[in-house]
């Protein structure tokens, strides 16, 4: 009789146990993501794959950059796919980076800088520096136009104006779209507007714009983005997190996908995109060339 009891409660406590660990695979995995054009793309392209050929729920979590760090520290967020390295972010990786797990390059040529319309003439404002001239300053009001609080594009560009002695300058937080926003008034009437810019970026399609030459660096050069998970995550998703660690996109084909989205949506352009690329995202799920 004892025999008989012990193999049924071990039966049960086998199912119960397996029941919780399916229960515990299949719940949503949370993508934390950032209103950046970039971002917006490229999360929702890993969302849909993620729903459609693993058959998984996403539930993706907008908020800005420091919480999506601290969310991966803490597990409350399972995956971001906008890290920065190795300046931009640097200060939240050194912070929490331990806590983490890297899962590999998302696009490479990244980069930061400030730009302008082509239309403000390169004779009188080529680089950061001259942005010091009184006349320049005045025809820009100022201002330099930039993104969000959290952004380590918002941290460099604070060291940009230390380091080249614009006084009389404030750096004008706000959001990726409300830099875009005002960029399209400024070219709208044709004003002198210098804004906090990053590659790859739908406004370069959209406007004739160059990035203003940083003789002493402090924008940094170069950046590569990486796919960045909780710790655990890839033990407990490990199809999924391998398709994020093979996920590449060369960045001209981003920045056309960002453009297109501008024209449509995100949703059409993330469709166009899986049905044009078909090779390479099979490539991404399967790992077979």
């Amino acid at each position: 009789m004892t025999g008989r009891i012990f193999r049924k409660l071990f039966i049960i406590a086998t199912l119960t146990l397996g029941a919780g660990a399916q229960a515990m695979a299949q719940e949503p995995i949370k993508i934390g993501w950032t209103a950046w054009s970039d971002a917006e793309f490229v999360t929702k392209l890993a969302a849909r794959v993620i729903e459609d050929r693993f058959g998984r729920e996403v539930e993706l979590m907008q908020t800005d950059i420091a919480p999506q760090y601290q969310g991966l520290s803490t597990g409350s967020i399972d995956v971001m796919l906008m890290s920065w390295q190795p300046d931009t972010h640097a200060d939240y990786v050194e912070r929490v980076g331990a806590k983490t797990v890297n899962l590999g390059l998302l696009y490479t040529h990244a980069r930061l800088g400030w730009a302008v319309p082509n239309y403000v003439p390169e004779s009188e404002v080529k680089s950061i520096a001259d942005l010091a001239k009184p006349e320049v300053r005045e025809r820009l009001d100022g201002t330099i136009t930039g993104i969000d609080p959290g952004a380590g594009l918002t941290r460099l560009s604070r060291e940009a104006i230390d380091a080249y002695g614009l006084d009389g300058y404030e750096l004008q937080v706000s959001s990726g779209a409300g830099m875009t926003a005002a960029l399209q008034r400024a070219v709208r009437r044709d004003e002198w507007i210098v804004v906090t810019g990053w590659s790859p970026h739908w406004k370069f399609g959209a406007y004739d714009l160059r990035y203003l030459e940083d003789p002493e660096g402090v924008l940094g050069s170069f950046e590569r983005v990486h796919a960045v998970a909780r710790m655990g995550f890839y033990q407990e998703n490990v199809e999924v997190a391998s398709f994020l660690s093979r996920m590449q996109i060369p960045i001209d084909d981003l920045q056309a996908a960002m453009y297109e989205a501008q024209e449509t949506s995100y949703e059409q352009a993330v469709s166009d995109y899986i049905a044009a690329n078909a090779a390479r995202i099979d490539y991404w799920v399967t790992g077979e060339l």
